[in-house]
């Protein structure tokens, strides 16, 4: 663990909940401005620390809020997110300011139109005020060879996890209200559990993803980051909906907030430590326990059971290498130098797979998706650990064992994660408070797919739990 100091908590403006500066925005208390600059303020003081935002677009932002508050002046209504400020991940999108990827083979000039889930929240009233850091082409540690490492919060000499680890960081670190993720095999989660914050995973096709090399493909997703999980439904309600060249995209009907203003507890729950097949950290089971025996008092019954998910992880492997190998291949025989050798491992081993390989994953993986079916046909809500193991130096790229288990690749120990991602299911990391050494605790929340409201409402009866008096 570090001995270097953490950031001091924020205190006025930014420490409100996006709700709350909402709300008082809409009364005229606060301004677009007001909170746009208190961002930029907040950035510049802190991020020498933590390295969570390296791409900056501040005057741009001030230009967005003041049309924002002249458009208010005219007699329009305010949009609904009211130009709270926002961080997005620099693998996406954003109208006027470059991409990067984190890498040179990615990076590219600043395109004139925003990516999709971008656009729908820019037309709702969110700011960018800069572009966050991320893994390198892949991974959940969040570093990269054009702007380094990004540190986590609450100890700086370990990683916040990744790949959408400086949006995680910039919420932790109270720079932003709301932060954009994207998600293959944790890259919400991971970084949200190591920063204390919330992140959704949901199921394909709710929020509008960016172009992609394969447009079938069902693993990627974009998705919300926020610190409480009535901000998290908010943004996610100001960036679902249709957006037809997406093929999996879809109306979105229901109302997020609502579920998120109706805490409660699921029917019927289950709960498990490691899934039956993954090693799990010492200390992450023991904090799990702890977190799952706080919330059995407030009424929260749970029963210990998960689905049968045997061979999924060497599933998840050749679909993995099989994916890479069709997002990087052109550039692979002439740039092979320039990928990570974790990257460089994944599509070799795509390149190395078989037809029958493919069609054993593919089999498999149906085989197992029938069976996670017949699982939540009897259970409302599974809940799990989000992480297999704590944060660790950001020097280290990956752990190389796990309680005991050496890791044989870089996934193994996102695997809690990456399992329902290859799924479809919808996953959200919600904080459940700290454990001895002052690490933040977070329980992953999985449903079948299309559940997000009745994950949103039972992680909000969650959020309850921990913000009570235990």
């Amino acid at each position: 663990m570090s001995d270097a100091p953490s950031l001091a908590p924020s205190t006025g403006i930014l420490a409100l909940s996006a709700v709350d500066a909402i709300a008082e925005i809409r009364k005229g208390h606060l301004s677009p401005l007001d909170v746009v600059d208190a961002a930029i303020d907040r950035i510049e003081a802190t991020d020498a620390g933590i390295n969570a935002i390296p791409v900056r677009c501040f005057e741009a932002a001030r230009g967005e809020a003041r049309r924002l508050m002249e458009k208010k002046a005219a007699g329009e209504d305010w949009p609904l997110l009211c130009g709270l400020p926002l961080a997005v991940k620099d693998n996406t999108d954003v109208a006027g300011v470059p991409t990067s990827g984190g890498s040179a083979l990615a990076a590219r000039g600043a395109p004139e139109i925003s990516n999709p889930a971008i656009d729908r929240l820019q037309r709702n009233g969110a700011i960018v005020v800069g572009k966050s850091n991320l893994s390198e082409l892949g991974g959940a540690n969040t570093t990269n060879a054009l702007f380094g490492a990004t540190r986590n919060p609450f100890f700086p000499a370990l990683t916040a996890g990744g790949s959408s680890g400086g949006s995680a960081a910039a919420l932790a670190a109270h720079q932003v209200y709301l932060a954009h993720g994207n998600d293959v095999g944790g890259s919400l989660r991971t970084p949200a559990a190591f920063c204390g914050v919330a992140g959704l995973r949901p199921t394909p096709g709710l929020v509008p993803r960016k172009p992609l090399s394969d447009p079938f493909d069902t693993v990627f997703v974009e998705g919300p980051m926020a610190r409480t999980i009535p901000d998290l439904a908010l943004m996610l309600d100001a960036m679902a909906g249709l957006h037809p060249p997406d093929l999996l995209s879809r109306e979105h009907r229901a109302s997020f907030r609502n579920a998120a203003a109706r805490p409660g507890w699921a029917g019927r729950i289950a709960v498990s430590e490691d899934l039956g097949l993954l090693p799990v950290d010492h200390d992450i089971r023991s904090a799990f326990r702890g977190a799952i025996d706080r919330l059995q008092p407030a009424g929260c019954r749970m029963s210990e059971t998960a689905p049968d998910l045997a061979g999924l992880p060497r599933v998840i492997r050749a679909l993995r290498g099989l994916a890479y190998l069709a997002t990087w291949g052109r550039l692979w025989p002439q740039s092979r130098a320039a990928f990570t050798p974790e990257v460089a491992g994944d599509i070799a081993h795509g390149e190395s797979l078989s037809a029958t390989d493919i069609a054993a994953a593919m089999e498999q993986r149906a085989a197992i998706y029938r069976r996670m079916q017949d699982f939540f046909g009897d259970i409302d809500i599974l809940i799990c650990p989000t992480v297999q193991v704590a944060p660790f130096p950001v020097e280290i790229m990956w752990p190389a064992e796990i309680e005991g288990t050496a890791s044989k690749i870089y996934i193994d120990w996102i695997m809690i994660t990456y399992v329902w991602s290859i799924l479809g299911c919808p996953a959200l990391a919600v904080p459940a408070g700290r454990d001895g050494a002052g690490m933040p605790v977070s329980l992953q929340v999985v449903g079948p797919p299309h559940s997000e409201e009745r994950l949103i409402s039972f992680a909000a009866r969650i959020e309850q739990a921990f913000s009570s008096p235990s």
